[in-house]
Formats: structure tokens, C-alpha cells, sequence
């Protein structure tokens, strides 16, 4: 008898479930299903083509009050039925390893009920300060045998059960609880792969892969999207976890799936290190199966025709040609510098002169491609433009425009190698550049001035995973390689080019800047995932960049870079305040108790400053006013179709 707790926000059910459930099934004579909260129709009815039970109820008490509500559910005569009955959650992917040859084991052994992983003794107790958090096994399995399921003493476990309104309650409630408590009545118990194997005390978590190594057939999905600042203290590579489950056969773009869906994009491409840093020499293209590819190209500045050309030409097989301009005579030029070209891989050419420019490359991709991106024609497309950051010094513009275009189309082996990563991985919705950092202050502040108006466009688009602070997962620049499918929550707006600001006004708020920022969040809600992308030269120069500046960052900032980050953000935003700023951060450290006491003072003192100057400099301030009304209603019109 096995009893499965699932949840999801969106109440979908992805794939991994239907894997894992579908290997279960051989081994339990009762599947019972219970869904907390929200369930799709085609969720519900994927469930209920595999289970015996599948019972719906309000996600209140977390996976605890599931369990109890369900074995309430079920009834306690219809329990007596079974030999064993085990209690499992969601929280994990598998089998990486079959099944059969754990359950063999612990069937042979006289014990009351067993877990599949445990977790160590602590003490303190971390969820609260004292005590001690006993050894327990963790409750995403736990496998319970008549003499303990039918007592009086599992009865009255349930019926006591407290209320479990938080994730601190469930752990003190009942995971961390369940084991000693059971284990002090006297009934005996065992683990599959126990802490005394391994030299962690949470080995499910630090080390993954030795339990991997031992035949265990969960993969805990936590290490996937949990903090990185965390992982990267106690160096747990979930690259190395999600490898070991690839070399024993396990599908992973079911992780790839459904962590796209519910982590931040940017602490997940951190986590499983999806960066790929490919040769210029072709290592992976499968020739037998050519993907259907076009390349949309913005061309406002025509002397960029040939480099950009140059680069197309590097893809493995033919592509359309899909190039939008700004008037006839630039056409005319784009014309005769692809015929004499001649390159045999370009198959169909369609020069689009525009009506506008406004949006620059975005207006010409949103609106004067549309048609292209909404066709199913193609199963790859990359979209580039002549990019020219003419605000930037030149070495800065250059080097941008050459990030964005090397890292994609470098050479015919590496663009190859981009190519195949499209038709090896079904989940993988776009892949780009990483994030510009040389000669661009981005790291840090990657949202700029558009996380605001990003929010408010990802509810009306019903992007619900969670945005990453503090910069999002985004292809700066704008060029980018992608499924026409992972964009469709973007595509399908019917934008024009009024939606846009004039070419002078393309500042952060409008929503070429929002869209931007938005392609990987758009993706990771239909259940695609992001891969960064890299030749072996641009990663050692930016690793080295980024070496020498986190090292030269972290000279005068004792700890860990997660002890780092914690000391900096309770500091404040000081950077730039001037002498105030430090001051209100060497309060907000050192001194938190003046806080209140400043603030009471701070106030009326800045409401009479700021009549002064109202009534000194009167004309001044109706410009400002005027001003931020502007800019704020000019956000919000361009906003308003998306």
C-alpha cells in the first residue's frame, strides 16, 4: 500500500512523477494519491491512469496533514488489508536505481518500519536554537509494517497531530519526531542506505552521488535549486549528482523540466552548472537528423551585413534567412551583399523593410517576425542583430556585440556543437551568451530600472516562476538561439510598433528592456530549460576577469562568500550614498537598536527641508513632478498590451 503526497503550484504534473509512479505501480496492490491544492484535468487524468485512488484536498498542513487526512481517508479496517504501507512525497526524481533490489533487502529484515535516506543528530536544534534535532529517518519515504501501522500508538499519533502551518512546524512535527518517537515505544526500525555509511550527516543532500554510488534510487530535488551561496560553502557539485543519474540511465530532462518550472532560472543554471563551454571543432552534431533552422537578423547598421553573414554561415546545415531593415535603400544594400555571398546554405531569403524602428531589434522580432515565430516551420531559431552600443566606449560596444556572436556562432564545429545540444536535449527552450560583465557594471544589477514593470508583465503573460534577485537569468544584448515553441507565452502577444518608444527613448522601464529580461521566465513556465553558452576562449577570459574581481571584492569582506553576501545585504544599499550612505549602514550593523529613535527624528525633519525648498524653489520642483508623471505614465503605456 503506498501512499504518495504530491503538490505543485500550478497543479501540473510532470513528467518525473509519471516515471516514478509508472515503476512503483508493479509494487503496490494499492497506489492512493493524495493532491494538495490545484490538479489540472490533464493532471488529474494522467494520475488517475495510473493510480487506484486519487483524492484531492486544500493544501493546508503540508505533506503531514496529507498523510493524516489520508490514512483517515482510506480507513483503518481497509489497512489490515496490507502487509506494509509506505508514506512518500514528491520532493525527489527516481528511480535512478531499480527498485527491486532495495525492496528485496529490507524485506528480509524483522523491523517494524524503515526509510529509504536519514538524517543526522544535531545539536542545537537548528529550528530552534536548543534541544537537539534527533537522527531521523526523512519523510520522503517511510515504509511502515502491521504491528506498528494497526497499534494503539500510531492511532494516537495521528489524533494528536498539532496544527502544521509552516515548513518549521512539518520538520518539528513530525519528520524530525517520527522516528525517535516511534522508536522510544519500542518498535524497531532500519534505513536502506543509513548515515553510518557515509561521512555526512545529510547525505542526501552533501552527498548524493556516494548514495547514487550504493544503489539508491532517490534523487532529492533540493540540491537543484536550493541557495548557491550555500552550496558553493560546503562545495556540493549537483552537476556531479545529475551526471551519475545520466550515466545509470535516468531521463534527465525530467529534472530539467520540472526544476525549470519551479526554481529561480538563474540559482538553477548555478546549481547544475549549465554553462557549456564547447570546442570549435564538431564533437556531438548528428548529421542524420538536421534540425529545421532559421536565423532572424535586424540589420539597421548595413556595413555589419558581411560580419554578421560570416557567422550565419558557420551553422551545420541550411537555414532560412529572415532579415528586417529600415528603409529600401538599406534593403537594396543587404540584397547584393547576400548574392554575392552565394552561400549554398542559405535556403529561402526574405528582406522586410519595416514601417518603424521603434523597438529596435525587439519591435522587428516581436512584431515584423511574428509570423515567423508562431509558424511551425522551424525547430530552431537564432535571432541576431547589428548591435552597436554607441552610449559605450568602442572597445565596450565591440566587445559586446562579440560576446553575443561568438558564444554563439564562433565557428563551424562550435556552432555544431550549439546545434546539437537542441537535438540531445527535448526541454532545452534557448540558449545564449552568459551574462556581460567586461566593460558593463551588470553583475549585481542586472534588473536595472525594469524589475517592477518585469513583475507586473509576467502576471498578465502568467509567468509564475520566481524571478531571481539580484539580476535575472537574461541574454543581455538580445541574441539568442531557441525553440519557436518556449517563447510562445511572449510570441502570441499581439504587439505593434506603437507598443514601443521611439528609438530615442529605449530606456530601461519600456518594454524592450522588460522583454529582455524576460525570455528564460517565459521558457521555465511551459517547462523548458536555459543553457548558457561558451567557446574555451571567452571562458578563460572571463573567468579570469571574474576571478581577479571577486578577488580584489572580497579582500576587506571577512567569511565565506555566503557569510560575505549575509553582511552585505544587512547593510544596505550604501554603495554611491555618499558619507550618509555609510552612515546608515554602519548603523543598520553596528548599531540596529538607534534605528527607531532615528527614524522618529528623520521625519519631520525631512518634511520641513522639503517645504523649504518647495516654497524657495517653487518652478523647480513642478519640472520634477512633471517629470516622474511622464516617465511614469510613459511606462505604463508602453506596458499596457503585454
Amino acid at each position: 500500500m503506498i501512499f504518495y503526497l504530491f503538490w505543485d503550484p500550478r497543479g501540473i504534473v510532470d513528467d518525473y512523477v509519471t516515471y516514478k509512479l509508472e515503476r512503483l505501480r508493479p509494487f503496490a496492490e494499492h497506489l492512493f494519491i493524495v493532491v494538495n491544492g490545484d490538479l489540472t484535468a490533464e493532471g488529474r487524468a494522467t494520475l488517475e491512469g495510473i493510480a487506484d485512488t486519487v483524492w484531492q484536498r486544500e493544501n493546508v498542513g503540508f505533506d503531514v496533514w496529507g498523510y493524516k487526512t489520508a490514512l483517515e481517508q482510506f480507513g483503518h479496517e481497509r489497512l489490515t488489508q496490507y502487509d506494509e504501507l509506505i508514506l512518500m512525497n514528491y520532493t525527489w526524481f527516481g528511480p535512478v536505481n531499480p527498485f527491486e533490489p532495495m525492496f528485496e533487502r529490507m524485506d528480509a529484515l524483522e523491523v517494524d518500519f524503515w526509510g529509504m535516506t536519514e538524517h543526522g543528530k544535531q545539536r542545537p536544534n537548528p529550528f530552534t536554537s536548543k534541544g537537539v534535532l534527533h537522527s531521523h529517518i526523512q519523510s520522503h519515504w517511510i515504509a511502515v509494517r502491521p504491528r506498528m501501522f494497526l497499534s494503539e500508538e500510531w492511532r494516537e499519533y495521528w489524533a494528536t497531530m498539532p496544527p502544521v502551518v509552516s515548513y518549521t512546524d512539518s520538520i518539528l512535527s513530525h519528520e524530525s519526531k517520527f522516528t525517535n518517537h516511534f522508536h522510544t515505544l519500542g518498535f524497531e526500525y532500519e534505513v536502506a542506505f543509513p548515515l553510518r555509511n557515509y561521512s555526512t550527516w545529510h547525505p542526501a543532500f552533501y552527498d548524493a552521488e556516494a548514495l547514487l554510488d550504493d544503489g539508491c534510487p532517490a534523487l532529492k530535488r533540493r540540491p537543484f535549486f536550493h541557495d548557491p551561496l550555500l552550496l558553493d560553502r560546503h562545495a556540493i557539485i549537483a552537476k556531479r549528482y545529475i551526471e551519475k543519474a545520466e550515466q545509470l540511465g535516468y531521463p534527465t530532462d525530467l529534472v530539467w523540466q520540472n526544476i525549470s518550472r519551479s526554481s529561480q532560472p538563474k540559482a538553477f543554471n548555478t546549481n547544475a552548472a549549465m554553462l557549456q563551454i564547447m570546442p570549435d571543432v564538431d564533437v556531438s552534431y548528428d548529421r542524420a537528423k538536421p534540425l529545421r533552422i532559421a536565423v532572424i537578423i535586424h540589420l539597421f547598421y548595413t556595413e555589419l551585413a558581411r560580419e554578421l553573414l560570416d557567422y550565419c554561415a558557420n551553422l551545420p546545415s541550411e537555414y532560412d534567412l529572415y532579415i528586417t531593415t529600415t528603409d529600401d535603400l538599406k534593403a537594396s544594400v543587404i540584397q547584393t551583399v547576400i548574392a554575392e555571398r552565394n552561400d549554398p546554405r542559405v535556403g529561402a531569403v526574405d528582406v522586410r523593410v519595416l514601417p518603424s524602428n521603434r523597438g529596435r531589434d525587439m519591435g522587428a522580432f516581436f512584431v515584423g517576425c511574428r509570423d515567423v515565430l508562431l509558424s511551425d516551420k522551424y525547430d530552431l531559431v537564432f535571432k541576431i542583430h547589428s548591435k552597436k552600443t554607441v552610449q559605450e566606449s568602442l572597445n565596450a560596444g565591440n566587445f559586446f556585440r562579440r560576446h553575443q556572436l561568438t558564444n554563439l556562432l564562433s565557428s563551424p564545429g562550435y556552432a555544431a556543437n550549439l546545434v546539437a545540444l537542441f537535438q540531445k536535449e527535448p526541454t532545452l527552450g534557448i540558449a545564449y551568451a552568459p551574462t556581460i560583465h567586461i566593460g558593463y557594471p551588470t553583475l549585481g544589477r542586472g534588473w536595472f530600472e525594469n524589475k517592477e514593470a518585469a513583475e507586473k508583465t509576467a502576471k498578465r503573460l502568467g509567468i509564475r516562476v520566481p524571478f531571481d534577485d539580484p539580476s535575472p537569468l537574461a541574454p543581455y544584448g538580445c541574441m539568442f538561439a531557441f525553440r519557436p515553441e518556449a517563447l510562445r507565452l511572449m510570441t502570441k502577444v499581439p504587439l505593434t510598433y506603437n507598443d514601443y518608444p521611439a528609438p530615442n527613448k529605449h530606456l530601461d522601464g519600456s518594454i524592450a528592456h522588460v522583454q529582455e529580461r524576460l525570455f528564460s521566465y517565459a521558457a521555465a513556465e511551459l517547462g523548458y530549460h536555459t543553457r548558457t553558452v561558451a567557446t574555451t576562449s571567452y571562458a578563460a577570459i572571463s573567468h579570469t576577469s571574474l576571478e581577479y574581481k571577486l578577488d580584489r571584492m572580497s579582500k576587506n569582506v571577512p567569511g565565506y562568500p555566503i557569510d560575505q553576501v549575509h553582511l552585505l545585504d544587512d547593510a544596505g544599499e550604501f554603495i554611491g550614498g555618499g558619507p550618509m550612505g555609510y552612515a546608515k549602514a554602519y548603523i543598520r550593523l553596528s548599531r540596529p537598536g538607534w534605528i527607531p529613535t532615528l527614524r522618529a527624528l528623520y521625519s519631520p525633519v525631512r518634511g520641513v527641508y522639503r517645504a523649504v525648498q518647495w516654497l524657495t524653489h517653487p518652478a523647480s520642483w513642478r519640472r520634477d513632478d512633471d517629470a516622474s508623471s511622464t516617465r511614469a505614465a510613459n511606462s505604463m503605456n508602453d506596458m499596457e498590451l503585454l
